[in-house]
């Protein structure tokens, strides 16, 4: 069932507290990866690698099955096009995750950002400014950055 669509059924009165969780979830999947998504391609190549990350970090996140992530990809691939900017997606991560919820997301970033073996300066970037927006400190997005490498490293 679409976005639009659990919209619909939610303004229309159907099954309220069902449509309400599943379209908040559905927003937090979306924003999630159109974040990663951004996160790969923002210096100009989303390789193969850094999808097949955003894609496994998707499906271990939210369990999902390889249609739903199919899906869940292709939407939030729609949605990181057509944002103006990162508040469309990170507001919905600051309503829906805990202060833990929102250093995962960080540190999958920064998982995404470095499956390439290389963190230019936009990729960088875009880690301090989701993490300025969602509430992470400085001192826990390096931490998060040095988790990350000294996992990638072992």
């Amino acid at each position: 069932m679409s976005l639009w669509t659990k919209l619909v059924n939610f303004v229309e009165g159907v099954d309220e507290d069902t449509q309400l969780e599943d379209l908040h979830e559905e927003e937090l999947r979306i924003a999630s990866a159109a974040l990663l998504i951004n996160a790969g391609s923002i210096d100009g190549n989303f390789d193969s690698n850094e999808k097949h990350k955003v894609k496994a970090l998707l499906q271990r996140r939210f369990d999902l099955s390889s249609d739903e992530l199919k899906r869940l990809f292709h939407d939030a691939s729609a949605e990181e096009r057509d944002a103006v900017d990162l508040y469309r997606f990170t507001k919905v991560l600051c309503r829906e995750l805990d202060q833990d919820g929102r250093k995962r997301i960080v540190e999958m970033l920064w998982e995404v950002v470095m499956a390439d073996g290389v963190v230019d300066e936009f990729e960088t970037n875009l880690v301090w400014r989701v993490a300025e927006l969602i509430g992470v400190s400085t001192r826990d997005r390096v931490i998060l950055r040095k988790m990350v490498e000294a996992r990638l490293n072992s």
